[in-house]
Order: structure tokens, then sequence, then C-alpha cells
């Protein structure tokens, strides 16, 4: 068992930071609203800090699951930073979805300072983190990665390193142009059930047999039926992890015409009020 700081307790990083605890790991926790570090430590066995540097002091591995490049710049760096409480050795692991930009300067910064880091994007959703089955996708050294890896485990249903700094990262943007498409395509589908009077949960018993079946299918199209959308990955996210993916296929080359769509689909959603629906609510922008 480790010392473990964990650091964002969203709705991802609450429940994973509960089953490091579970897993009898002795963990501290920061958020930057203090009453959800509290309310976690009242229900999990484990402590509360004041900063991220307060509950990175000691530990060998900080876990991080907070918002964008900033969020992540801000709980590592600084006076009160993560960095400046770890002791050389131990290891940060950002599960948060950012550019590989940031990460690689951040795990230059904690190369400097004789620290290791792991890029660790994580995948299924709030469910996934609740049930302890998130795919995690990482980056780094082979060895921060070795040493890592059966700290995640406790929440993870796969864990694999992908290759150096920041690969972690671009699987994960991999990850969300394959859905972005698979989304839209899903909405259209029932929508066009929808207004030729088919029933969608016969037509997905069906369809969903075959080629056309996924995840998103049999998890989601009783919801968007039913024009419910707060079950998981909020749009405002989605569009966030969008705008990284399309930036950096403009740095690669790479084209990526039905991500840049659907991200402007997503941007009709945010216009309608959705930027807290979850993601499968393209489907409201078809029933205008």
């Amino acid at each position: 068992m480790a010392r473990v700081a964990f650091l964002g307790l969203g709705v991802m990083g609450f429940p994973m930071a509960g089953h490091l605890a579970a897993a009898g790991h002795e963990v501290t926790v920061y958020n930057r609203t203090a009453a959800k570090a509290e309310a976690w430590s009242s229900r999990h066995k484990g402590r509360h800090a004041t900063t991220p540097r307060a509950a990175a002091k000691g530990a060998e591995f900080v876990m991080a699951c907070v918002g964008n490049d900033d969020d992540v710049r801000q709980v590592c760096t600084g006076e009160d930073g993560a960095f400046a409480g770890m002791a050389k050795g131990a290891i940060f692991v950002d599960h948060t979805t950012v550019s590989a930009q940031v990460t690689r300067e951040l795990a230059q910064s904690a190369r400097e300072a004789g620290l290791g880091f792991v890029d660790a994007p994580v995948s299924g959703g709030q469910a996934g983190a609740e049930n302890g089955q998130l795919s995690i996708m990482c980056g780094g050294s082979e060895q921060d990665y070795a040493a890592a890896e059966p700290v995640m485990a406790a929440y993870a249903r796969i864990c694999r390193r992908m290759g150096d700094s920041g690969a972690g990262q671009l699987t994960k943007m991999c990850n969300q142009i394959a859905i972005a498409g698979l989304v839209q395509g899903l909405a259209e589908s029932l929508n066009f059930a929808e207004r030729a009077g088919l029933s969608i949960p016969e037509v997905v018993e069906v369809i969903s047999q075959g080629a056309a079946g996924s995840w998103q299918m049999q998890n989601r199209h009783k919801s968007m039926a039913e024009g419910k959308f707060d079950f998981g990955f909020a749009v405002d996210w989605m569009r966030k992890d969008l705008g990284i993916c399309l930036s950096t296929a403009d740095e690669t080359g790479a084209s990526l015409p039905v991500t840049a769509l659907v991200d402007q689909f997503y941007k009709d959603v945010q216009q309608m009020g959705g930027g807290r629906w979850d993601t499968s609510s393209l489907i409201a922008r078809l029933r205008r």
C-alpha cells in the first residue's frame, strides 16, 4: 500500500480517490472548494489538506483530476503547488484531459525537480469512475509507469502505457474523436426512427446486435429517447477536449472534418442552454 494524494474531487475524482482508500492506500485529498474535500474525508478513510503542496507532502504518488491546462498548472506549480511538496522520487499522475503541450511542459519541470510524471487521462465517464472500471491511457517513462500502475489499478478496467510523455493525452484525443462521430451518428439514427414512426426500443434491439451496436447505443438510447441528458460527460468539457483535438490536428497535419463539424453541433447545444447536459444531447438539436 502507498501514501497517495488526490487533487480534484469532481464527479470523476471523488469516486477515484474513494477507490484508492478502499484498496487500503493512505489517502490525502485536496479540492479547490474545501467543502468537497471535507465531504470526501467524512465518507472515506483519509484526510484532507488545504493546499496541493500540503496534500502532496510525504506522498509517494500524487494523482490529479482537474479541469483544464491552467488548472493542472495551478495544482502542480508555484509556492502552494504539489511539486513544491513532493519529495524526490515521488511520482505525479495526471488524470486530467489536457493538451500534450502542457503535459510535456510539466513533465520536464517534474524531471528537473527529481520527480516522476505520468500523463494518464481516463475514459469511462462518471459511471466508470464510480464502478472502478476506467480505461487509462498513459504516457511517461517505463519506470514511472511501472511504479504507478499498481496504484491506478484501484479504479482501472484497463491501464496501458502508450509511449513517452504526451502519448497518453494523444491517445485520449483518439478516444474523443471516435466518440464525437459515433454519438452524432446515433443521434441521427434515433431521430430518424422517431420521425419515421418506428419504436426506438425495437429498432435498437435489432440493430444493436449487428455492426451498428456500440456502448453508446446500449447505454444511452433510452435516455436520449426520453430527452434526459444528465448521465455523463458534459458538453462543455467535450468541447474543451475537441478543441484540443482540433488544435493538435493542425500541428500534426491530420484531417478531422467530422470532428470539426460535431464540435459545432455541440456549440449549438451550448447555445440551447445545454452546456452541462451530457454528450448524448446532440439529439436535442435535431428535434428543434
